[in-house]
């Protein structure tokens, strides 16, 4: 369980903590709030300091019914804060979560070591070849539609058994193209209702049969905060509890708002694990 990250060999038997920097206006739980370099690299500075080992770089909201953004605009919101963070933060380990191939190519030839796809490649036909040119570490992530769409495309007749197939389906493609390290992340919260992402969840364990990296996550989430009638702003005692149960069944990076925290339930799981 390691993956090739500019060289260095990152080692998942260990889970690790990928820490959340969006640069949109519109996310769901912190759209606005990096509205400058210098706030986005003061949080860069202290999720690392707090044990990130990846920090996930983001210029288009995913969130249900997210407003288009065009390609440029995206490329305007991430490019400059890589290179800021490439050069206040040389040895950090950067993710681009995008869909695009063009905005992975370019972030990727700034200092972005991973490339964080929601679609899995679905939305652009060159991205698993761009992603393999690139020779990076390639997360994919279940999806149906668009995030304009995903929420009306929620049926299933077997989520698990479905979601299963299709990651057998896309690793086959990215294996073709010569993509080395491939990391699958089910989609909490992706064209899947409360009660889908909560049967996701407890099934996890499964995704262990793809014998590849599994990414969760649920940080935040509405799965979180309308089970427990609450918001995104007071969900950071849910997310705790669900990461805790995502690591005991499998996963091996933690996708997280709040990498402290995130950071300690790994810490006391291997504690557990170690006994």
């Amino acid at each position: 369980m390691t993956i090739n990250c500019n060289g260095q060999l990152i080692d998942l038997s260990t889970p690790k903590v990928m820490g959340i920097v969006n640069i949109t206006p519109n996310s769901f739980y912190d759209g606005g709030k990096l509205s400058d370099e210098k706030s986005t690299l003061l949080q860069v500075e202290k999720m690392l300091s707090d044990g990130a080992t990846f920090i996930d770089v983001g210029g288009y909201s995913s969130k249900p019914n997210a407003e288009f953004v065009s390609e440029e605009e995206e490329l305007q919101r991430v490019i400059p804060i890589i290179q800021s963070m490439v050069k206040e933060f040389p040895k950090a380990l950067l993710s681009i979560d995008t869909f695009r191939s063009q905005v992975a190519k370019h972030s990727v030839e700034n200092g972005v070591a991973i490339v964080n796809d929601i679609s899995a490649g679905s939305l652009d036909e060159n991205m698993m070849r761009t992603v393999a040119q690139l020779r990076v570490p390639y997360i994919m992530m279940h999806m149906k539609g668009t995030p304009k769409t995903m929420q009306s495309l929620a049926h299933y007749d077997d989520l698990v058994k479905e979601i299963l197939f299709y990651f057998s389906e896309k690793i086959a493609q990215a294996r073709s193209f010569g993509i080395s390290d491939v990391i699958v992340d089910p989609g909490f919260g992706f064209a899947k209702t409360l009660e889908q992402n909560f049967e996701l969840l407890n099934k996890l364990e499964l995704f262990e049969m793809l014998n590849l990296p599994l990414l969760v996550g649920v940080s935040r989430k509405s799965m979180i905060y309308k089970t427990l009638s609450t918001d995104a702003e007071h969900a950071l005692n849910g997310t705790t509890s669900l990461n805790t149960i995502s690591l005991m069944k499998g996963a091996k990076i933690l996708r997280v708002h709040d990498v402290k925290e995130a950071v300690e339930c790994v810490q006391l799981y291997q504690k557990l694990i170690s006994k």
